[in-house]
Order: structure tokens, then C-alpha cells, then sequence
């Protein structure tokens, strides 16, 4: 069932889901536009408002439901009222250069996994797609442009969320949208990082509005997120494959009327969405594209940013004791290391360095109590050998190295 247009005040503006009712208004914008939306309204208002035998033309529904699609869009599926919103604009064939020229600013080298990301939005709304994020501490790249491009092609689809909305147990508002963009973002803690990217592989979710209980829905939401913080804005892990982070360069010249001539151009790039072969054309991961195509010299700097302290202290400390002593393995206790870091870090415990070594490492102690050689440093700073007794963790050089290289 193709979506269709109902004069405003007819009894087609109204429709009945389950046991109330709800009229179509047409709100006003500050761009002189109006946005359509479903208002809650009264039997008693209704009956003022049409005859009884208006009433009974009067559209009904079983319930809501949210089935997104761009090309095969259906405002009743089945017996629900579908929420999802059906674009304005419509493929035409025409050119579109201000907007191609504008993509190829934004993804560079990856121009064409840009073109592809977009593709799929709009031919797959229900694909998982990376976390993409757009960071530059340079004003005047298009990050926010870029942002207000994907409202013009998606519509109310597209919802604009703040750092706080996250964090609010209420996310009623933005869990049946295409895309949840965020500009300015800063998510330094640990939980934000992780339900964002629980959220970008979820295919179900919980909703909860205020006054209401909470209640089970299929998720098919993407991020965007923006910053002018280019190392922590966000917590990602070295091993995480979910996010795609791009640095945006300076716009070579300022356009003021750019959004406006890239609106007139959606129709032409919806029309080019929908033509082109993608570059992807099978998907590579649960991301679609493949964690190599994804692992951007932008997305190693937020690694870095993020790593864990006492880890980053860890790493430099046994990279120091190597080149130090030329030694190819080294063996200590979270004891040991644990003297050998209080010199920079006083208020160490030793669980937490046993946290990274177990936890964040994964390495597994001696299974029995043995001697070992290890080194502390004496009175000058320097790393001096001894000989103790303990269930000891062993590294290699090779090992280090390579811990570097993921994260440097």
C-alpha cells in the first residue's frame, strides 16, 4: 500500500489505533514549511469536530508498528499504522555535482565507501552500518553540513540527539529513527561508549517513554556522530571493528548557499543512489564493510586516546625494561610491576594492574609457585636483575611490539 495524501480536516486526517484517536496536523517550521504529525485527540472533540457518518470512515488500526523502507514504503502493514515516515523527495534523473563534490570533501579516499554508505541507507534501511563519526578541530569543514544533508534526504527519519539523550533512561523519541546523528558529542565514559555500540549491531531494543512501561522493539537505527575533539570524544577499544572515523579538512572555499543548492539537488542524487553499483557489493562483515576498509589513521588516534591508563603506563614500562636490558622475554608479578609503576603512579593498586594483565591481556600466571628473574630499580633509577619466588607472567619482545603496533 503506496502512502497516500488525505485532506487535512476530512475524516482521512483522523485514524483510530487500537482505542484512541489521533487527527493529522500540519506544524508549522521556522523555514516556512510544515511538518505533518499525529496529535492525540478526544471522542468528545472528534464528535464536535465530524457527523456520525464521518466517524465511521474513520481509518483503524490494531496498534503501531515501524517498518522502515524508501522504495516499497507501506503506511499499513497489515492491520498496524506504520510510523516510519515516507521521504518527500523522489528519484529523478538529473545531475548533482554541488552534493558529489560536497561527499567527495567529506570521505576522501573513501569517496566510494561513502557513496556505498549512503546506498545502503537508502536501499537497505535495515543493514547494519558502522558508527560514523566525523571529528576535525578545525572550524569550517562540513561537519554539521554533512549532518543536515542526511535530514534533507531522509526527513523525519533523521532525529538530532545531545550528549545528555544517551544518558536519559527515556529514548522514546529517537529508538524508531534511520539515523541518530550528534553534533559537538563528547562521551568520555565507558557505559556511553558501550550502548552505543551494543545499539549499532542490536536487532531488538528496549523503549520507554515517561508514563509508560517499558516495552521490547526492533531496532534498525545508525549513529553519526560529530566533533571538534579528534582523540576522546569516545571511548574505542584497539580490538572494536564498529566505527568508522573520518578527519573532515577545511572547506578550500565557503559556501554559503551550499545546503540550499544541494537541496534542489536530492531528487538527482536519489535517482544516483538508487542507479550506481556499489563498490561493496556484498557485505564483508555484520558492518557491511570490512574491518580493514574501516581502520583509518582517525580511528587508531581515538584508540590511543582511549586505552586504559594504567594499560598505556604498562605498555611503556616493559617497552623501557626491553631496550633497557635486551632481554627477549621479561617475567614478573602484578607485585613487581606494581613497584616499578608507583614511581609515576603513587595510588596504583595492585588490582588494577592485575586487571589489565588478566583481564585486558588475558595473560595467565605460572600454574605453581617457581623461582624467576625479573628486575626493580635500584636508588640511581636504573633497572637492576633479581632473583624472587612467585607465580609469575611471562611477555615476550615480539608481543610488546606488537601491542604498539595497534595502538600506535
Amino acid at each position: 500500500m503506496e502512502n497516500k495524501h488525505y485532506p487535512l480536516g476530512s475524516p482521512e486526517s483522523y485514524i483510530r489505533v487500537q482505542t484512541s484517536y489521533y487527527k493529522r496536523c500540519r506544524q508549522p517550521t521556522l523555514q516556512g514549511d510544515f511538518t505533518e504529525l499525529w496529535v492525540p485527540w478526544s471522542a468528545e472533540t472528534l464528535r464536535q469536530d465530524l457527523s456520525r457518518q464521518q466517524v465511521k470512515k474513520i481509518r483503524r488500526y490494531d496498534g503501531f508498528c515501524c517498518v522502515p523502507s524508501h522504495l516499497h514504503f507501506q503506511e499499513a502493514v497489515g492491520s498496524f499504522y506504520n510510523l516510519y515516515h515516507p521521504l518527500e523527495g523522489q528519484p529523478a534523473e538529473g545531475p548533482c555535482p554541488q552534493t558529489l563534490a560536497f561527499l567527495r570533501h567529506i570521505f576522501g579516499e573513501q569517496y566510494e565507501l561513502g557513496l556505498d554508505y549512503l546506498t545502503l541507507l537508502y536501499r537497505s534501511p535495515t543493514q547494519h552500518l558502522p558508527v560514523l563519526c566525523l571529528v576535525s578541530r578545525e572550524r569550517k569543514t562540513g561537519k554539521t553540513t554533512f549532518l543536515n544533508l542526511l535530514k534533507l534526504l531522509f526527513g523525519r527519519n533523521v532525529t538530532f540527539n545531545g550528549n545528555s539523550d544517551f544518558r536519559s533512561q527515556f529514548n522514546a523519541d529517537w529508538m524508531n529513527v534511520l539515523l541518530i546523528a550528534v553534533d559537538e558529542v563528547l562521551l568520555g565514559r565507558k557505559e556511553d561508549s558501550e550502548k552505543i555500540k551494543n545499539l549499532s549491531t542490536a536487532r531488538t531494543a528496549k523503549i520507554e517513554a515517561k508514563g509508560k512501561d517499558r516495552r521490547e522493539t526492533e531496532f534498525f537505527g545508525k549513529f553519526v556522530l560529530c566533533s571538534n575533539n579528534e582523540e576522546s570524544f569516545l571511548l574505542i577499544e584497539p580490538t572494536e571493528t564498529r566505527y568508522w572515523v573520518r578527519k573532515v579538512p577545511v572547506l578550500e572555499k565557503e559556501n554559503i548557499y551550499l545546503l540550499q543548492e544541494m537541496k534542489r539537488e536530492i531528487p538527482h542524487l536519489l535517482h544516483y543512489l538508487l542507479r550506481r553499483p556499489l563498490s561493496v557489493p556484498q557485505g564483508l562483515s555484520r558492518m557491511w564493510f570490512s574491518e580493514k576498509q574501516l581502520r583509518t589513521e582517525a580511528l587508531l588516534r581515538v584508540m590511543q586516546g582511549s586505552r586504559n591508563r594504567v594499560e598505556t603506563e604498562l605498555l611503556l614500562l616493559l617497552r623501557e625494561l626491553f631496550e633497557a636490558t635486551g632481554e627477549q622475554e621479561l617475567h614478573f608479578t602484578a607485585k613487581d610491576l606494581l613497584e616499578l609503576l608507583r614511581r609515576h603512579q603513587p595510588r596504583l593498586t595492585r588490582q588494577q594492574v592485575r586487571q589489565v594483565l588478566q583481564g585486558e591481556w588475558q595473560l595467565v600466571p605460572a600454574p605453581n609457585s617457581l623461582s624467576y628473574n625479573t628486575y626493580h630499580y635500584n636508588a640511581q633509577g636504573e633497572p637492576c636483575q633479581v632473583r624472587l619466588t612467585g607465580r609469575y607472567y611471562s611477555v615476550c619482545q615480539d608481543w610488546i611490539r606488537q601491542k604498539f603496533d595497534e595502538s600506535y
